[in-house]
């Protein structure tokens, strides 16, 4: 799928998470809904660090195209040094290994070591990568025809007024994890959602996503799940924009509704 639709369906991924601990009787404060629907959908924009010509890579300019190089050449030789007697050779590193839910933990994993460790500074460092790229991906249109700086600027503004909001006792910085140095620790899980909501987004396109490597199925280590061919669609067709963009912006407004019990 395209950025926009990967961006909205993460938040929305999110929003019916906030759903569903609401229905159990354990609702998110407002403030990690929020949060945590800007941080999955900029988290489901992540793992096509791997292509040079995604929404990622014009994200911080030369630092984000230099870092797509790099995770591309990465992705390759973990690709080539594992890849199955079915597996076809191939030339560069796209939809490999950050297209797996291998992936997707390992970078939610260390965000939150990051988070704990690391202070403020580290939490807004956090913040500010997946709230531009959450401008990337939702405000698509109006970051492509406005400069890099401004989008930097309200990315900045954003991460600074949202991290006091959490400061705040009672309203989320502790969420879920509070003990004692656990403070953001949930920051880990939308970057996980937004990765694995990606992934099965590219699995319903034409090619397929190798979500469960390095599980071998038949003689290929890096097989790419999805539905049957007939059901699959090309990423930007009419399917993707038409169906399933509004599809994902319905099921947010509904979790959204649910999270906050607004009815």
């Amino acid at each position: 799928m395209m950025g926009p639709a990967h961006s909205l369906s993460g938040a929305a991924a999110w929003l019916g998470v906030g759903a569903a601990f609401a229905a159990a009787g354990h609702p998110m404060p407002w403030p990690v809904l929020v949060v945590g629907a800007l941080i999955c959908a900029g988290a489901a924009l992540a793992p096509d660090l791997d292509h040079k010509s995604a929404t990622i890579s014009r994200a911080f300019g030369p630092i984000s195209r230099i870092l797509c190089e790099i995770i591309d050449k990465l992705s390759h030789a973990v690709y080539k040094a594992t890849r199955g007697r079915g597996d076809p050779r191939r030339n560069g590193g796209h939809r490999t290994l950050t297209h797996t839910a291998v992936w997707a933990v390992l970078i939610g994993v260390g965000t939150s070591a990051l988070a704990t460790t690391g202070g403020r500074w580290a939490v807004l460092g956090i913040l500010f990568v997946h709230l531009v790229l959450a401008v990337e991906g939702l405000l698509w249109r109006v970051a492509r025809t406005s400069s890099d700086v401004l989008v930097w600027l309200l990315g900045a503004t954003s991460t600074w007024i949202l991290a006091g909001v959490l400061d705040e006792p009672g309203n989320g910085a502790g969420w879920l994890f509070d003990a004692p140095g656990q403070e953001y620790m949930w920051l880990g899980l939308p970057i996980v959602l937004g990765a694995l909501v990606h992934d099965i987004g590219d699995a319903l396109t034409v090619s397929g996503c190798p979500i469960l490597w390095p599980i071998p199925f038949g003689r290929k280590r890096w097989y790419p799940l999805g539905p049957p061919k007939a059901m699959r669609f090309r990423a930007g067709s009419r399917v993707e924009m038409k169906i399933l963009m509004p599809a994902f912006l319905l099921l947010g407004a509904a979790g959204g509704i649910g999270a906050l019990d607004v009815l």
